[in-house]
C-alpha cells in the first residue's frame, strides 16, 4: 500500500522515481480504511532528503500510511528554506492535542552540547512526555534517542575521542524481538555521530532490552517496553550517498568500511538498504497489530 503525503512535497518525485507508490490527498479518502498516521518531528538540518529517507521506507510498506511533518515550535531552521517549512510543516502547538499510531523524532546536530543547553530543550521534553498519551509507538534516531534516554532515565551521553563514522558489522541480540524478524545474525549499519551511550550505563534498567550492537561503536538497537518506545542510535534510514556528503561536507577522516578500496572517487555500494526496509517494516507492523481502530 501507498504513503499519502502533500501533493507537491519534493520528496514525491524522488519516491515516485524509486518506485514507491504515493497516494494523493484526494485518492486516500476514498479508500474504506483508516490510513496509520505517523508524524516525523524532522531535527535534522538536510531536512528534504530526511524526508524523503523515511517517506521511503514507510512507504514500502503494506499498509497505508498517512505522514504528518512537525516541527520545533518557533525554531527557525537554518538550512531548509521557511517557504518549505510553512508550506509542509506543522508546529507540534498545532498538533499537541492530536492522536497518531507513530512517531519519529531525529538526530539533530547539537552532540557537542548538553541537553540541557539546547535551545529547545524544555519543548522536547514535553514532547517526549506527550508520546505517552497521545502516541501509540515511537521510534527515536541518532541524538533523539540520547535525548529520550536521558529524559526517561536520566542515562547521560559520553563524547567519543573520534567520531564513530562509516559502515560497521552489528549483532542480531534478539532474534525472537518482532522489531528484528527477518533479520541476518549479523548486519551492517551507516553509524554517524560524536557520542554514544555505553551499555554499563543501561545495566539493570528492566525495561530495556538491547536488541543490536557492534563490537566497534557499540550500542545499536534498545526497545523500551515500559514507554513503547524504540531507540535506534545509527542510521539505517541514509541513502547510499549520504555519509559521502557528509564527508564533502566536514573533510573529515574517510567514513570506515565506506568507499571501495577507500578510494572517495568510487562509487558506493548499499549494503543496508534491506535491513533498513526490515526494521521500518517491522515497526509498523507492530503499530498496526496493536493499535485501535478509532482513535478517541
Amino acid at each position: 500500500m501507498p504513503i499519502t503525503i502533500p501533493d507537491d512535497l519534493p520528496a514525491r518525485r524522488q519516491l515516485e522515481e524509486d518506485g514507491v507508490i504515493v497516494m494523493s490527498e484526494t485518492d486516500a479518502v476514498r479508500q474504506e480504511i483508516r490510513p496509520l498516521r505517523i508524524g516525523l518531528l524532522n531535527l535534522m538540518p538536510d531536512k528534504i532528503n530526511t524526508e524523503a529517507q523515511l517517506a521511503r521506507l514507510l512507504g514500502g510498506t503494506p499498509l497505508q500510511i498517512e505522514l504528518t511533518l512537525v516541527s520545533i515550535t518557533g525554531h527557525v531552521p537554518r538550512n531548509t528554506p521557511l517557504d518549505h517549512m510553512d508550506a509542509f510543516y506543522r508546529s507540534w502547538e498545532d498538533v499537541r492535542n492530536e492522536r497518531f499510531d507513530g512517531f519519529i523524532i531525529t538526530g539533530a546536530p547539537v552532540e557537542h552540547l548538553a541537553f540541557e543547553d539546547v535551545t529547545y530543550w524544555s519543548e522536547l521534553q514535553d514532547i517526549f512526555n506527550w508520546t505517552q498519551t497521545n502516541v501509540h509507538r515511537s521510534l527515536m534516531i541518532c541524538w533523539a534517542a540520547q535525548a529520550a534516554l536521558y529524559h526517561f532515565y536520566g542515562v547521560q551521553k559520553q563524547l567519543l575521542a573520534h567520531k564513530a563514522y562509516g559502515i560497521f558489522e552489528h549483532r542480531n541480540l534478539a532474534a525472537t524481538s518482532p522489531y528484528l524478524r527477518g533479520f541476518s545474525d549479523e548486519f551492517a549499519v551507516p553509524v554517524s555521530r560524536w557520542t554514544e551511550v555505553s551499555e554499563q550505563e543501561i545495566a539493570g534498567i528492566k525495561s530495556l532490552e538491547v536488541l543490536a550492537d557492534s563490537a566497534e561503536t557499540g550500542l545499536c538497537l534498545l526497545d523500551d517496553a515500559r514507554h513503547s518506545m524504540l531507540y535506534m542510535f545509527n542510521h539505517l534510514e541514509y541513502d547510499a550517498d549520504t555519509l559521502a556528503r557528509e564527508y564533502q561536507r566536514d573533510q573529515l577522516q574517510i567514513p570506515a568500511n565506506y568507499f571501495p578500496d577507500g578510494n572517495p572517487e568510487l562509487p558506493v555500494r548499499n549494503n543496508w538498504r534491506s535491513h533498513a526496509q526490515l526494521l521500518f517494516g517491522n515497526w509498523i507492523n507492530e503499530i498496526y497489530q496493536t493499535t485501535s481502530f478509532d482513535f478517541v
